[in-house]
């Protein structure tokens, strides 16, 4: 029933919200005993107001349904006095004398509870309610409750508002506020309290006075003054004497989690993949892999079967962009088509898995799901990221390396946990893991700078990383139980923050680094150390070489000047003058000191007016100048890594309520969900690593993520990959294998698929050559009248589907085609600029310009052509890129003046390799932009169009007087039309 509990808290007042829920607490609740009334509340205790009376029967009839010892929705069981007095997993709904400030009341006057229409309270019952609260929330019998206010209420907020200054990094005046010991000992003052004397204790008085926290800190610490009604909270606890609760209420097995039942685990997408074979078919003679007969059987049942295979020439091509993003070449579709060996398509799967391409190719995908990006995407500012660049290289190299994905992940999860990263030596290994945390680190983030560095702006950070996380890696869509428990899945709001202590050993929003700078390590490989320590030493060496030559230049000119200007003094004055310059001030006399003196305005000579006295100096300095600014623009950036690293003992773990940092609830350990848990080994922190040390709580939720028994890892993986072979998922909703998301079409399939894929040591090689090797790979895209009507979105996979190629993509291969595609691989990201018609481009090389993956990826700054075909946004992550059909994209295409300058340079590629034969032309133009020959009515258009083309080119010349190649514009236009053309765009 209330397992919307706080849902009403989002429509209150900021300030009503906050000092509601805070006040509310402070109201004594009585410690141990019978609730007792609040002195203005005699009147409702001499009425015997008792929730026996008349208050049990409401919630029976209308609550306990769902929140009993049983169901325990939202951790709320309301069938006794002791589960009403405890409350929710967010916290007290209760709040005794005051029915406004009790979450219970809130929720029933917001027609939220209960869920159901028809059992919502009548205004009678509702006030009986309210009468029973205002009356001091009593029972006949004497009910057990918790303190009023607890160590729970009060740690959270001294970590919000003192621990900054007072906590385990700085102890300013020896004070350590994180515990009542260390409270209790105090600091250079002595105790910061004194129990049962809230006006005695210093904590209070200084608050009080304003003198803590120092105005003058708060924004460089990035915390707020403590509000009123936090400092009656506190104040309350001391007079209390600081009462604790010594037990953990949130700390309950996965066998006796009210929260989570068995029924809720048997959703398909929570229990592991079941071991499954191949099914048997009628067309057994399609069937070239297990894939097929699995896709087979789907078909067979509705009256289907396979589209007939593509041509050869169709394959290399599907296969050469699927595998490497990048067309074939003339010479190697040949290569294929006359290999008389029966296993050719297999070795050149084999091929193109070895390429370095390939790995350029689909870490792209992988970016894209992880959130990359070369800024941290904060409002207007959009910082670039000057380090990012490492972490996209490493997935690139993992790709190409065929890195088990059971190490990828647990690289980019728990990387510095798997080596010793304070160790001077820096091997290839100890590189790779540190820079593979910037998995962790994509999400934007606006902390870099101290006025969006609070407590608030930290914990996006920490929900950003959660969201892309559980969509990329876990195919849940976790970010939706941050305010409250899931919707749809069975993952309750304590599993969010349960998940996010695993990683507050590095991501405490408490004890917090800048995103730049602070949050970067300087461990990179040690001959990019040196190579970038030469560089520097040899640069400042010739900076200072130049400088002590403008600066003897200078002493020199200004001594002549001087004098010349001394001239006009008496000999005594003039000679004891330039004994004065000529020798240190320290040694001059007393008449030397008093001459420089009353002569200052003569012999003192500014520069600027040095260079008009010479002019031959002022050029010679203006060059030395320039010259010390060119050298000082080839200095490097100190070689760093943007990596992610725990720190030592993390703050306490909280439910937040409502997701408000303001409202922190019930404490929480690290953990799982629950919900996957019942065949999956539970999570649990291991002693020692390998290495003998301390293991993390990261590594061992990495650990736990990879076992082969984990529900959603491999299927999530497999799902990926299989969508961006065919089009669409087997689930079709990658990010999201909840209850909200999409039913697989080939369940059994996919539980195969991922159990194959950990039998092969998660090898994503061996999952592409499986896939790509099927029959149902290599169908024809040609769509037959009875699998239009059977299968017309093409979910049954009856034929292959037509693919656009993605901006990158197509952008490559306009480079590509053109012989303007430098392939240099690795390094930081090529910039980007905005061109005089506003579009946005990337500079050119010496070589031309790199593949699209090198592009620097700016959130606000992405380059037009990747935009106009839906290059995502990364809010966080994307876990599916669109396909949109807009005017934009062929706007562009066609208008584009580097698009027009690479038909240019693909038209002299053209001509290069074939001649002036306009035949040949047009068939080489064909083979390099589609991988085959034109038909001869293709070949005829192509030479009429290119003959009326040069016509019309050499009647514009000779009406402007031109002298320019007629033909050769021709063969561009035609050129640029092809690149125009749907056939050019997708891929078949």
């Amino acid at each position: 029933m209330i397992s919307k509990l706080l849902a009403k808290q989002d429509r209150l007042p900021f300030f009503n919200q906050t000092a509601m829920i805070r006040f509310s607490i402070s109201i004594l609740f009585c410690c141990v005993g019978t609730i007792k009334l609040p002195a203005d509340k005699t009147t409702a205790a001499k009425s015997h107001v008792f929730y026996e009376s008349s208050v049990k029967k409401i919630i029976e009839a209308k609550c306990v349904r769902c929140h009993n010892p049983k169901t325990k929705k939202a951790g709320l069981d309301l069938s006794t006095a002791q589960g009403i007095l405890k409350g929710s997993e967010s916290g007290r709904i209760v709040q005794a004398g005051d029915p406004e400030a009790s979450l219970l009341i809130q929720m029933i006057e917001a027609e939220e509870m209960p869920p159901e229409e028809k059992d919502h309270l009548n205004k009678n019952q509702l006030e009986s309610l309210r009468h029973w609260i205002t009356g001091g929330a009593q029972f006949r019998e004497a009910v057990s409750s918790a303190p009023a206010v607890t160590q729970h209420d009060i740690v959270p907020l001294l970590y919000l508002r003192c621990v900054a200054c007072h906590g385990g990094r700085r102890q300013e005046a020896g004070l350590d506020l994180r515990t009542r010991e260390s409270i209790l000992k105090g600091g250079k003052s002595g105790p910061a309290l004194i129990p049962g004397k809230p006006e005695e204790s210093l904590i209070v008085q200084r608050i009080k006075s304003g003198e803590m926290p120092p105005r003058r800190k708060l924004v460089s610490v990035s915390v707020k003054p403590m509000e009123a009604n936090e400092l009656e909270l506190l104040s309350q606890w001391i007079r209390l004497k600081l009462p604790e609760l010594k037990e953990d209420p949130t700390d309950e097995s996965a066998l006796s989690d009210s929260l989570v039942s068995d029924k809720d685990r048997e959703f398909w997408s929570f229990q592991p993949p079941v071991k499954v074979w191949a099914p048997q078919v009628k067309h057994s003679d399609q069937v070239k892999n297990p894939i097929d007969a699995f896709i087979l059987r789907k078909l067979e049942e509705r009256g289907l079967t396979f589209s007939p295979t593509a041509s050869q020439r169709t394959l290399i091509r599907r296969l050469y962009f699927d595998l490497t993003g990048l067309p074939p070449t003339p010479n190697e579709i040949d290569q294929f088509l006359n290999d008389p060996d029966a296993h050719a398509y297999e070795k050149l799967v084999d091929r193109l898995l070895a390429s370095r391409r390939y790995g350029e190719r689909w870490a792209r995908h992988w970016l894209d799901v992880a959130g990359y990006a070369d800024s941290e995407g904060a409002q207007n500012q959009d910082k670039v990221r000057p380090h990012m660049y490492r972490y996209r290289d490493y997935v690139i190299r993992a790709f190409n390396q065929d890195k088990p994905y059971s190490r990828f992940l647990t690289e980019q999860i728990a990387g510095d946990e798997l080596v010793d990263y304070q160790s001077r030596e820096i091997t290839q290994e100890a590189y790779d893991c540190l820079v593979a945390t910037g998995f962790l680190r994509t999400a934007p983030d606006r902390t870099f700078a101290n006025i969006t560095n609070f407590v608030p702006d930290r914990l996006e950070v920490i929900s950003d990383e959660m969201d892309i996380l559980g969509s990329a890696v876990m195919g849940l869509t976790l970010k939706c139980a941050r305010c409250h428990s899931h919707k749809f899945d069975p993952i309750p709001q304590r599993d969010y923050y349960r998940l996010t202590a695993i990683f507050k050993e590095a991501y405490d929003e408490h004890d917090w680094l800048k995103s730049q700078g602070a949050r970067t390590l300087p461990h990179v490989m040690p001959e990019e150390r040196r190579h970038y320590e030469n560089h520097e030493k040899q640069l400042t060496a010739q900076v200072n070489q130049t400088r002590q030559a403008l600066k003897d230049l200078t002493a020199k000119t200004l001594k002549v000047q001087r004098e010349k200007k001394i001239q006009v003094l008496p000999d005594t004055d003039r000679k004891q003058i330039l004994i004065a310059f000529s020798s240190d001030p320290s040694s001059h006399t007393a008449e030397q000191t008093k001459l420089l003196k009353k002569h200052e305005q003569l012999i003192n000579i500014a520069p600027e007016e040095l260079k008009k006295l010479d002019p031959e100096y002022q050029q010679k300095s203006e060059e030395l100048q320039t010259q010390i600014k060119t050298l000082e623009a080839k200095r490097m950036s100190e070689p760093r890594i943007r990596a992610l690293w725990s720190r030592g003992s993390p703050s306490p773990s909280y439910i937040l309520k409502r997701g408000n940092y303001l409202t922190p609830g019930r404490p929480v350990s690290p953990g799982v969900p629950a919900v996957l848990t019942k065949n999956n080994p539970s999570f649990m922190l291991s002693t020692s690593n390998s290495k003998g040390k301390s293991v993390g709580r990261r590594l061992a939720f990495a650990r736990w993520l990879t076992q082969p028994e984990n529900p959603l890892t491999a299927r999530v993986m497999v799902n990926r990959i299989w969508l961006h072979h065919f089009g669409r998922g087997i689930v079709n909703t990658p990010g999201n294998f909840g209850h909200a998301g999409e039913r697989p079409s080939h369940p059994e399939l996919l539980d195969w698929l991922a159990n194959e894929f950990v039998r092969q040591n998660w090898s994503l090689k061996a999952l592409h050559r499986l896939m790509v090797t099927s029959n149902t790979y290599r169908q024809s895209s040609t769509v037959l009248e009875q699998a239009l009507r059977i299968d017309p979105d093409g979910r049954l996979l009856s034929r292959m589907p037509l693919k656009r190629m993605e901006g990158e993509v197509l952008r490559d291969t306009l480079l590509y085609l053109s012989g303007q595609l430098d392939e240099t691989p690795f390094g930081p990201a090529d910039p980007v600029e905005v061109r005089s018609d506003g579009l946005v481009t990337s500079k050119r090389s010496e070589r031309g310009w790199r593949r699209s993956i090198y592009i620097l990826q700016r959130r606000t700054q992405i380059p037009t052509l990747l935009d106009n075909f839906d290059y995502p946004q990364m809010g966080p992550n994307c876990l599916r890129r669109g396909e949109s059909l807009v005017a934009p994209q062929a706007l562009h295409l066609m208008n584009d003046q580097m698009v027009h300058q690479l038909a240019v340079h693909f038209a002299d590629q053209i001509r290069s390799e074939v001649g002036t034969d306009l035949q040949a032309q047009v068939k080489q133009v064909y083979l390099k932009a589609f991988g085959r020959t034109p038909t001869a009515e293709e070949e005829q258009i192509g030479i009429t169009a290119l003959k009326q083309l040069a016509a019309k080119w050499q009647a514009t010349n000779k009406q402007k007087k031109e002298k320019t190649d007629s033909n050769h514009k021709s063969l561009v236009n035609y050129s640029h039309a092809i690149f125009n053309l749907a056939e050019f765009q997708y891929i078949d």
